[in-house]
């Protein structure tokens, strides 16, 4: 009894001091917000009107939790009967510091994900928006307009890793999945973002590996960019278009790009077999090209509450003499409405279809999403969708995805702060 109520006040202390943290949030320059603030922001701003004062902390955090409702079946209708339940509920934890006058870092825990159920760090970067602590106003003209990111994170390949649910981090993807091809990965990197009157240039590099090690066998490079425009026309209309691209060398034993999402994927249990189990993964496809060349072209439309995103990506195996390629189209259309668009409706549509090598047979993957969701608050969101994904094509044969399909509806609520 004595334990319970020391466990208690213990328990009650730490949620005031979140609390009290919270309300005591700091500014920080050059800052996309953990919140609704933050939807549509996809590279940070070079506006800034932020003073530095000193070292600041922002302690932030994402609590994410599903009720799933999902059925599945497959062609041999050998797939395992889902039950009506909760997700396991995930967590993060954010610390983002104003180290100086134009530099900040980033760091993100995950305290609880679906793949790994112990806490671990995601990873964290350092951007430099100015060089003052060189000295003042150094290289000030181009810094007006270059950001400087490094790190172990996320790199700014396309756009929908802006819009994607980042393990707890769900406030920002106005459904529950992610893409099915999806373009995620944490890596050292390095990039150079140019920001000027609308226009958009990313390059950067990195070791194309997840886990680091110095044993040689594994020497990966990998080249990304971007280009693209985004200007608010007027009050009412915003539009964006960019363009991005990923070569990786055929010094590295496999790509991540589409498998570097250690936290696993968003819906649960799905297509397992009495012998074959269910992989956390699922139901996201990775084409598993050792190497490869991939583009993503995503326009973004804003006019009053209509809200239209699309992926249109291309990933092909840099091994010429197996070859094999895919395509995906995704689409999004939302209307937010409510004296502060707190409120919306929308569906997405998401389609997979390419052969793994020239002499593989055609396998297609399409996932269509209806729903909606309501900001209880700028930083509580409540979301509900029906899913449907369908698998086809000769090339899923001889699997438990043959004739696959699985569908219902999936209730979210999500936090962050």
């Amino acid at each position: 009894m004595k334990n319970f109520k020391l466990k208690s006040i213990l328990t009650a202390l730490f949620l005031t001091g979140v609390v009290f943290a919270y309300a005591q949030q700091p500014a920080l320059q050059y800052f996309r917000a953990n919140d609704k603030d933050g939807l549509n922001v996809f590279e940070t701003s070079k506006e800034n009107d932020v003073e530095f004062t000193g070292v600041k902390v922002r302690v932030g955090g994402d609590f994410a939790m599903q009720f799933q409702g999902l059925s599945q079946t497959n062609a041999g209708d050998s797939l395992t009967e889902l039950a009506n339940n909760f997700n396991l509920p995930t967590a993060n934890l954010n610390l983002d510091v104003q180290l100086a006058d134009g530099m900040r870092m980033h760091l993100r825990t995950y305290l609880s994900s679906r793949h790994h159920t112990e806490a671990y760090v995601k990873g964290g970067y350092i951007q430099i928006d100015k060089l003052d602590f060189i000295r003042e106003d150094f290289m000030s003209g181009f810094m007006n307009v270059a950001t400087i990111r490094v790190g172990m994170d996320e790199f700014n390949y396309g756009d929908a890793h802006f819009r994607r649910s980042d393990n707890a981090r769900a406030i920002f993807n106005p459904f529950v999945g992610n893409y099915i091809m999806d373009s995620f990965t944490t890596e050292p990197f390095a990039e150079l973002t140019i920001n000027t009157s609308g226009f958009i240039g990313v390059l950067g590099a990195t070791n194309g590996r997840l886990n680091q090690s110095p044993l040689p066998g594994d020497d990966g490079f990998v080249l990304f960019g971007k280009l693209g425009y985004d200007d608010q026309i007027n009050d009412d209309l915003r539009l964006r278009l960019t363009g991005s691209f990923y070569s990786s060398s055929d010094k590295g034993t496999r790509d991540y790009l589409y498998n570097g999402d250690r936290a696993g994927g968003r819906y649960y249990q799905l297509l397992g077999t009495q012998t074959i189990s269910s992989s956390d993964f699922s139901p996201r496809f990775n084409p598993g090209f050792k190497y490869q060349t991939a583009f993503q072209i995503n326009p973004f439309v804003k006019f009053k509450g209509l809200e239209f995103f699309g992926v249109f990506e291309v990933t092909s195996n840099g091994d010429d003499a197996v070859g094999g390629s895919f395509t995906q189209l995704g689409a999004e259309a939302l209307y937010r409405f409510g004296g502060e668009e707190q409120l919306y409706l929308g569906g997405r549509f998401n389609s997979v279809s390419g052969e793994m090598t020239d002499a593989a047979a055609a396998r297609d993957t399409q996932r269509i999403n209806f729903g909606g969701g309501w900001f209880m608050t700028k930083n509580v969101l409540a979301k509900v969708e029906y899913v449907k994904q369908t698998y086809d094509g000769a090339g899923w044969n001889g699997s438990q995805y043959q004739g696959a399909e699985f569908n219902g509806v999936v209730i979210e609520a999500t936090i962050g702060f």
